[in-house]
């Protein structure tokens, strides 16, 4: 594969069933899809994929890991254009900008994070007409989703994270949440949507690079998030810390996002495996009680998702491995040979799983109980793919480095 450029992608997750975001079927408001978990309702699944996908046109959009968000007729892209920072609509059938907003980000890269490029890595957020954007030095704008215009922004902090930001935002109702500020003193903090005033924050724990999800547990809304060193559940009405687990990596801070199964939470993380366990209440007090735990396969930076029960995943282990484990026993069921990828963004659209690999290969497999059986692989850039691609109908928009292209499958 040809690559202009190798990076190392950060706010990356696996699946998650949480409070979905009502939108159109084909819709890709967020990170993700409305359900923050990978799955896609509005893609046409071909009887038979075909030898290749048409193009149908490429173009500039500026650097940058962001995934493009589908909104009924509008594609919104959050990229880097030299030192500004730019939220853009374009036309999703002809690639034709309809606006352009940016604001000055200059932006000194740490040197632990010069493979990773100037970001941003952050993928945007859609509702009720507006985007709220989180830049890669910690900048939290809000635009209008019409025309572009900025509506509110808050100034990144003096401090920022070790590798910069990663997370994407989540709306819940008239709040924006996501985990601001520095590695040591950032808040998860709540802004009202409309004013982008501070309407609570918790400080308990500095920021990691996943991001948050909004679920409803045991009967309280919350947000579940790790941070810097834990895992934690609070109160998505007032920032109440309701629960929290110690969970560190190697990597300093994890770039996963949670994921409920059947009420429970499957945690994963660099050199941490994959671990079900319950949250559990008693009247005012919150626990957490592990089911299970596997060491045999984990995920790091690569996103996962889940069909029937079956968790996909490729793992960093052996340098990259494909593999479906049981989420009811822990059972790891098949792992492919190793080697696969360094990366993979991971969609599935009801029992057809699509792999966009960072070395811009798109893979094509069911899903398997019984083992790794790709059926197409379609090579879709000409550099590397860390970002989401983005699908509906026929179409798969795919964002490398620093293009955006349309292909379909006819």
């Amino acid at each position: 594969m040809l690559k202009r450029l190798m990076v190392v992608g950060i706010a990356l997750m696996i699946g998650v069933t949480a409070v979905p975001v009502p939108v159109a079927g084909q819709d890709t408001p967020q990170w993700r899809g409305p359900n923050r978990d990978g799955s896609v309702t509005g893609f046409d699944v071909p009887g038979t994929w075909p030898d290749g996908l048409t193009r149908q046109w490429t173009v500039e959009v500026g650097f940058g890991y962001a995934t493009p968000l589908l909104v009924g007729e509008r594609m919104y892209l959050f990229s880097r254009q030299g030192d500004d920072e730019v939220m853009q609509a374009l036309d999703p059938a002809t690639g034709t900008t309809l606006w352009r907003s940016s604001y000055p980000a200059p932006f000194q890269m740490m040197p632990a994070t010069r493979n990773h490029g100037p970001g941003p890595k952050s993928t945007p957020a859609y509702a009720d007409g507006r985007l709220f954007t989180l830049g890669i030095s910690g900048i939290v704008t809000a635009f209008d989703a019409g025309d572009g215009r900025q509506l509110w922004q808050r100034p990144a902090d003096p401090v920022q994270p070790l590798y910069h930001t990663g997370q994407s935002p989540v709306v819940d109702g008239d709040r924006v949440i996501l985990h601001v500020g520095g590695q040591d003193d950032g808040a998860l903090t709540a802004f009202d949507a409309a004013t982008g005033e501070v309407r609570w924050r918790w400080d308990g724990d500095g920021p990691a690079y996943g991001s948050p999800i909004i679920a409803e547990v045991e009967g309280a809304r919350q947000v579940i998030t790790f941070t810097q060193e834990h895992f934690v559940g609070v109160a998505a009405e007032t920032g109440q810390l309701l629960w929290s687990r110690p969970f560190t990596t190697p990597s300093t801070t994890t770039s996963q996002t949670p994921h409920l199964y059947e009420g429970d939470v499957i945690e994963t993380g660099r050199a941490n495996g994959v671990t079900r366990f319950r949250i559990v209440r008693e009247g005012n007090a919150w626990t957490t009680e592990d089911v299970w735990h596997t060491g045999e396969v984990g995920l790091h930076m690569t996103n996962g998702v889940v069909v029937d029960g079956v968790l996909y995943g490729l793992s960093h282990l052996n340098s990259g491995q494909y593999f479906g484990l049981d989420l009811d026993t822990g059972e790891v069921l098949w792992t492919s040979a190793p080697r696969q990828a360094e990366n993979a963004a991971i969609l599935n659209a009801g029992a057809t799983i699509l792999s966009l690999q960072n070395d811009a290969e798109l893979v094509v497999l069911p899903s398997s109980r019984t083992g790794f059986e790709p059926v197409r692989r379609y090579e879709v850039a000409e550099s590397s793919t860390w970002t989401q691609p983005t699908l509906a109908g026929n179409r798969v928009f795919v964002k490398d480095i620093e293009t955006l292209t349309l292909w379909t499958v006819e």
